[in-house]
Protein backbone atom coordinates (compact mmCIF):
# COMPACT_ATOMS: atom_id res chain seq x y z
CA UNK A 1 0.00 0.00 0.00
CA UNK A 2 1.46 3.35 -0.98
CA UNK A 3 1.69 6.44 1.22
CA UNK A 4 -0.85 8.15 -1.03
CA UNK A 5 -3.32 5.28 -0.56
CA UNK A 6 -2.84 5.44 3.19
CA UNK A 7 -3.32 9.22 3.32
CA UNK A 8 -6.63 8.92 1.48
CA UNK A 9 -7.76 6.51 4.18
CA UNK A 10 -6.91 8.96 6.96
CA UNK A 11 -9.68 10.85 8.72
CA UNK A 12 -9.21 14.08 10.65
CA UNK A 13 -11.39 16.06 13.02
CA UNK A 14 -10.72 19.80 13.10
CA UNK A 15 -11.91 21.37 16.36
CA UNK A 16 -11.92 25.18 16.31
CA UNK A 17 -14.52 27.78 17.26
CA UNK A 18 -13.24 30.12 14.56
CA UNK A 19 -15.04 28.99 11.41
CA UNK A 20 -12.45 30.54 9.09
CA UNK A 21 -9.55 28.74 10.81
CA UNK A 22 -11.54 25.50 10.84
CA UNK A 23 -12.34 25.71 7.11
CA UNK A 24 -8.74 26.64 6.21
CA UNK A 25 -7.34 23.67 8.17
CA UNK A 26 -9.92 21.35 6.62
CA UNK A 27 -9.07 22.59 3.12
CA UNK A 28 -5.33 22.14 3.75
CA UNK A 29 -5.87 18.59 5.03
CA UNK A 30 -8.17 17.79 2.08
CA UNK A 31 -5.35 18.95 -0.19
CA UNK A 32 -3.13 16.35 1.47
CA UNK A 33 -5.69 13.64 0.73
CA UNK A 34 -7.22 13.49 4.21
CA UNK A 35 -10.98 13.19 4.75
CA UNK A 36 -12.08 15.89 7.24
CA UNK A 37 -14.88 16.81 9.55
CA UNK A 38 -15.07 20.04 11.54
CA UNK A 39 -16.71 20.98 14.84
CA UNK A 40 -16.86 24.27 16.74
CA UNK A 41 -15.91 23.27 20.31
CA UNK A 42 -14.58 20.53 22.53
CA UNK A 43 -18.01 19.26 23.57
CA UNK A 44 -18.91 18.66 19.93
CA UNK A 45 -15.62 16.77 19.49
CA UNK A 46 -16.44 14.51 22.44
CA UNK A 47 -20.03 14.04 21.22
CA UNK A 48 -18.90 13.03 17.73
CA UNK A 49 -16.79 10.26 19.27
CA UNK A 50 -19.66 9.18 21.54
CA UNK A 51 -21.79 8.74 18.40
CA UNK A 52 -19.23 6.28 17.03
CA UNK A 53 -17.07 8.40 14.72
CA UNK A 54 -13.32 7.74 14.78
CA UNK A 55 -10.39 9.73 13.46
CA UNK A 56 -6.68 9.24 12.90
CA UNK A 57 -5.96 12.88 13.71
CA UNK A 58 -7.68 15.47 15.88
CA UNK A 59 -6.54 19.09 15.47
CA UNK A 60 -7.62 20.68 18.75
CA UNK A 61 -7.77 24.43 19.32
CA UNK A 62 -7.01 25.44 22.91
CA UNK A 63 -9.36 28.37 23.52
CA UNK A 64 -13.00 27.61 22.71
CA UNK A 65 -16.37 28.25 24.36
CA UNK A 66 -18.49 25.52 26.01
CA UNK A 67 -15.55 23.08 26.38
CA UNK A 68 -11.98 24.20 25.73
CA UNK A 69 -9.23 22.10 24.15
CA UNK A 70 -7.68 21.07 27.46
CA UNK A 71 -10.97 19.76 28.88
CA UNK A 72 -11.89 18.04 25.60
CA UNK A 73 -8.48 16.35 25.30
CA UNK A 74 -8.69 15.06 28.88
CA UNK A 75 -12.23 13.77 28.27
CA UNK A 76 -11.29 12.04 25.00
CA UNK A 77 -8.30 10.35 26.62
CA UNK A 78 -10.39 9.31 29.64
CA UNK A 79 -12.82 7.42 27.38
CA UNK A 80 -9.99 5.62 25.59
CA UNK A 81 -9.57 7.68 22.42
CA UNK A 82 -6.07 6.92 21.09
CA UNK A 83 -6.13 9.15 18.01
CA UNK A 84 -3.22 11.51 17.52
CA UNK A 85 -4.35 14.77 19.12
CA UNK A 86 -2.42 17.83 18.01
CA UNK A 87 -3.04 21.03 19.94
CA UNK A 88 -3.10 24.29 18.03
CA UNK A 89 -3.17 27.77 19.49
CA UNK A 90 -1.80 31.24 19.04
CA UNK A 91 -0.56 31.04 22.63
CA UNK A 92 3.19 30.76 23.04
CA UNK A 93 3.68 30.91 26.82
CA UNK A 94 5.52 27.78 27.95
CA UNK A 95 3.27 27.21 30.98
CA UNK A 96 0.12 27.26 28.81
CA UNK A 97 1.65 24.91 26.25
CA UNK A 98 2.79 22.53 29.02
CA UNK A 99 -0.72 22.48 30.54
CA UNK A 100 -2.20 21.67 27.12
CA UNK A 101 0.38 18.93 26.47
CA UNK A 102 -0.23 17.39 29.89
CA UNK A 103 -3.93 17.08 29.07
CA UNK A 104 -2.96 14.28 26.67
CA UNK A 105 -1.76 15.86 23.44
CA UNK A 106 0.64 14.01 21.17
CA UNK A 107 1.99 17.25 19.74
CA UNK A 108 1.49 21.02 19.77
CA UNK A 109 1.84 23.62 17.01
CA UNK A 110 1.47 27.36 17.20
CA UNK A 111 -0.93 28.99 14.75
CA UNK A 112 -0.87 29.62 11.91
CA UNK A 113 -0.49 26.06 10.68
CA UNK A 114 1.17 25.63 7.32
CA UNK A 115 0.71 22.89 4.76
CA UNK A 116 4.27 21.79 5.52
CA UNK A 117 3.46 21.38 9.24
CA UNK A 118 0.31 19.41 8.43
CA UNK A 119 2.17 17.27 5.88
CA UNK A 120 4.74 16.43 8.56
CA UNK A 121 1.98 15.37 10.97
CA UNK A 122 0.30 13.25 8.26
CA UNK A 123 3.65 11.68 7.34
CA UNK A 124 4.15 10.70 11.00
CA UNK A 125 0.69 9.11 11.16
CA UNK A 126 1.26 7.21 7.90
CA UNK A 127 4.61 5.89 9.10
CA UNK A 128 3.04 4.78 12.37
CA UNK A 129 0.20 3.03 10.50
CA UNK A 130 2.66 1.26 8.18
CA UNK A 131 4.77 0.14 11.16
CA UNK A 132 1.80 -1.27 13.07
CA UNK A 133 0.27 -2.78 9.96
CA UNK A 134 3.57 -4.49 9.11
CA UNK A 135 4.06 -5.77 12.65
CA UNK A 136 0.46 -6.99 12.95
CA UNK A 137 0.84 -9.00 9.73
CA UNK A 138 4.30 -10.19 10.72
CA UNK A 139 3.19 -11.34 14.17
CA UNK A 140 -0.07 -12.81 12.89
CA UNK A 141 1.79 -14.64 10.12
CA UNK A 142 4.26 -16.05 12.64
CA UNK A 143 1.40 -17.45 14.71
CA UNK A 144 -0.25 -19.00 11.66
CA UNK A 145 2.99 -20.77 10.75
CA UNK A 146 3.66 -22.01 14.31
CA UNK A 147 2.86 -25.76 14.48
CA UNK A 148 2.34 -25.56 18.26
CA UNK A 149 -0.59 -23.14 18.05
Amino acid sequence: MTSRNLSTQLRALVVDDNMINRKIHQKMLNGLGVECMGVANGKEAVDVHCYGQSFDLILMDKDMPIMNGIEATKKLRSVGICSMIVGVSSRSMEVEIREFMEAGLNDYHEKPLTTAKLASIIHHIINTKVFYSYNDHFIFGKFLNDPFI
